[in-house]
């Protein structure tokens, strides 16, 4: 039989997907007394629907004004052992969102993600928004024919972080991004090689959220923004990030990304 272009791609669809990889969003990190029991009852409910935690805020200052997102103190991070160890025990990773700091601050909040490196090395932790950028959080703009400081600064912070951890590693979900980074012809180089530096510790994302007052071209207008960076990254970076690589890898899925001609 005859089949249309769309109809062999509506087949192969239906033979290999979609998948989904379903998230537990549901820990408040202040409080994390029964964080494991109720992994354990999720698990018994839908045995191996969950596949990751996340994300979860650990600093989130757009939260603030509603007096939410206050970041967890160090010493309550600490409490956080037995569902990190039960992470462990899954093979789960988590993913957090936490700011870096503000413009006037910019690296207020990052004594709060050195902390959970630090205290839980074997965890793969993922660290949302290409390492805390955020809207009350722009890399500075170049002055003269400097690059830009503050840019160079935090992109050596996350090599640092990421040598020193080897279960560490960033998304580049939020369409902020692209308006704060990916949008800017000064900063985009230097960001750039800093994935291509590192092209198996970044997964990909849009952190788009469903609403049903969000139409499908709101989610292709930030699926574009979010995409902008894989046209100028390498085939090695780009194998790995936009075509899953990286994310088949984390999730010990039977996928292949295909290779890059």
């Amino acid at each position: 039989t005859h089949l249309s272009k769309n109809e062999k791609e509506a087949a192969l669809m239906a033979s290999v997907g979609p998948v989904m990889t379903m998230s537990m969003s549901f820990p408040d990190l202040h409080e994390p007394e029964g964080v494991k029991k109720r992994m354990k009852l999720l698990e018994e409910e839908f045995p191996g629907k969950f596949r990751w935690m996340g994300e979860l805020n650990v600093a989130k200052q757009a939260l603030f004004n509603n007096s939410q997102g206050q970041p967890v103190p160090l010493e309550t991070i600490e409490e956080w052992a037995p569902f990190m160890e039960e992470l462990r025990a899954q093979k789960m990773p988590v993913a957090f969102h936490s700011d870096l700091g503000n413009d006037a601050e910019p690296f207020k909040y990052l004594p709060q993600m050195d902390k959970i490196l630090d205290t839980y090395p074997d965890n793969t932790v993922i660290w949302v928004h290409l390492g805390g950028l955020s809207k009350q959080l722009d890399p500075l703009a170049p002055v003269l024919l400097e690059k830009p400081l503050y840019a160079s600064e935090h992109i050596d912070m996350l090599k640092q972080r990421l040598r020193d951890h080897p279960n560490f590693m960033l998304d580049l979900a939020w369409d902020v991004l692209y308006d704060e980074v990916w949008s800017d012809p000064a900063k985009l180089p230097l960001y750039r090689d800093f994935i291509n530096e590192f092209p198996t510790r970044f997964l990909p994302g849009t952190d788009f959220v469903a609403a049903s007052t969000k139409p499908e071209k709101e989610y292709q207008s930030e699926l574009n923004k979010t995409s902008a960076i894989y046209k100028e990254i390498s085939d090695e970076a780009f194998r790995n990030i936009a075509l899953g690589e990286n994310y088949f890898q984390l999730l010990d899925m039977e996928y292949t990304a295909p290779q890059i001609c």
